[in-house]
């Protein structure tokens, strides 16, 4: 069984098909079967479990298709994005690692990864994203896509009992906060907050406890094990859970163009840009999707 309805462990796989764990990693590492990480843990979607049911695992893939590394921040938005490209695309596929913002855009930078997704502060500035890009970028050829604006704020439970308002009630003795890990663009927000008001880390119970997904940290409040963690409100949502406005941030994914992923690179852009993609996920909370699929910078992109 599933660890939940959605995902699989690589032990819970390795049962399901009667092979060893180690012949499950080295699917992954051919790419023939695609996982994403939570942290350092691999995981399995109940979909690409599905598909690989379907394929002939003594044959794998089909050679003719095309596949992506994206690496970056988690978001629902993603997970929706490479769900679609799974039932719709079956010539294109996409294979995650949530690692945070800035490690991603790090494994874009190394050309470890074709596509990462990012929302990262510039505190300087007050400008998502592009400083960052900017400063790593000169030469390589780059595209940036604007998927949308969406709320991060303070996660707490039904009703908000602690009355927590802003960055200060934080600090209060009785709270108990949930982090999200070092390198995140949500960490990037906490913290260029704590500098901006002169709040010391080690001023708030629960600072060093870092989670690496926006659910997990919703979890936590759920659960009663914190009384507050600053996510997106999306997550808040799911788990029932009441919500207080932080900030709008602008999540984008980024693109490195080769000779080797120019086709597939092109596949995405045009399932952004040219699919329903968009109409599926309008419903979502927390989400402003009005420049959904817009170029916002783009260099060099004739040179891969």
């Amino acid at each position: 069984m599933a660890m939940n309805d959605e995902t699989y462990t690589v032990e819970e796989v390795a049962k399901l098909f009667k092979i060893s764990k180690h012949t499950v990693y080295e699917l992954i590492k051919r790419r023939e079967l695609h996982a994403f990480k939570v942290g350092n843990k691999m995981r399995i979607d109940k979909i690409e479990v599905e598909r690989f049911k379907k394929a002939d695992s003594s044959a794998g893939m089909n050679e003719q298709a095309l596949s992506l590394l994206l690496a970056g921040s988690h978001d629902f938005l993603i997970e929706h994005l490479i769900k679609y490209v799974t039932k719709q695309a079956n010539f294109l596929s996409i294979q995650p690692t949530y690692i945070g913002s800035l490690e991603g855009l790090m494994m874009l930078y190394r050309g470890n990864c074709d596509v990462a997704a990012i929302h990262l502060l510039d505190p300087s500035s007050g400008e998502y994203n592009l400083p960052f890009i900017k400063l790593f970028f000169v030469h390589e050829p780059l595209t940036v896509i604007r998927l949308a604006s969406r709320e991060q704020g303070f996660i707490v439970a039904q009703g908000n009992p602690k009355e927590i308002q802003d960055f200060t009630d934080l600090t209060r003795k009785e709270i108990t906060f949930v982090n999200r890990q070092k390198g995140s663009g949500t960490r990037f927000l906490l913290d260029s907050h704590l500098a901006k008001e002169n709040i010391e880390p080690s001023a708030i119970k629960g600072y060093s406890n870092e989670e690496w997904n926006h659910l997990s940290t919703a979890t936590y409040i759920s659960r009663g094990i914190a009384d507050v963690g600053l996510g997106i409100r999306s997550a808040a949502e799911q788990l029932n859970l009441d919500f207080i406005p932080v900030a709008n941030e602008q999540f984008d994914l980024v693109l490195r163009w080769n000779k080797k992923n120019k086709d597939a690179l092109q596949h995405l852009l045009d399932i952004i840009q040219l699919t329903s993609f968009k109409e599926s996920i309008r419903s979502l909370k927390g989400y402003n999707t009005h420049e959904f699929g817009k170029i916002i910078h783009e260099k060099n992109r004739g040179k891969q």
